[in-house]
């Protein structure tokens, strides 16, 4: 399936920016997502490095959880390159069954995994 990745990006981008305290900036040349001032919780990658895959890679717990996700729905999740050892985990988004409410879910997730305690204390998302 070809994909035009403006339509996905645009999705991802209105999850990711609607968590409180969020940015976006170029990161390797892709778009990630970060709290402002902070670290990042979430990038989007299009066919990076020729791999054919249009994703959202984010945090998780470590690899634990990453082995779970991608072993429950290896269709869904994937391991990626450079930030998959750290624990990442890769949704795919080049599928017509895109279920954008797991997928903001995760994203939520990963946010909570590195916002400050003032915002998880003023009630996170």
């Amino acid at each position: 399936m070809t994909i035009v990745p403006e339509l996905p990006l645009a999705k991802v981008r209105e999850i990711a920016l609607s968590l409180p305290e969020t940015a976006e900036r170029l990161s390797h040349g892709s778009p990630g997502f970060h709290i402002v001032k902070g670290k990042f919780f979430a990038y989007f990658w299009h066919d990076h490095h020729g791999d054919g895959e249009t994703a959202v890679m984010v945090k998780t717990s470590g690899a634990e959880e990453q082995a779970m996700l991608i072993e429950a729905d290896p269709d869904f999740y994937y391991k990626p390159p450079y930030l998959g050892p750290s624990g990442w985990v890769a949704m795919r988004l080049n599928r017509n069954d895109t279920d954008w409410d797991r997928l903001a879910d995760r994203i939520a997730a990963s946010w909570e995994m590195i916002a400050p305690r003032r915002l998880l204390e003023m009630g996170g998302r």
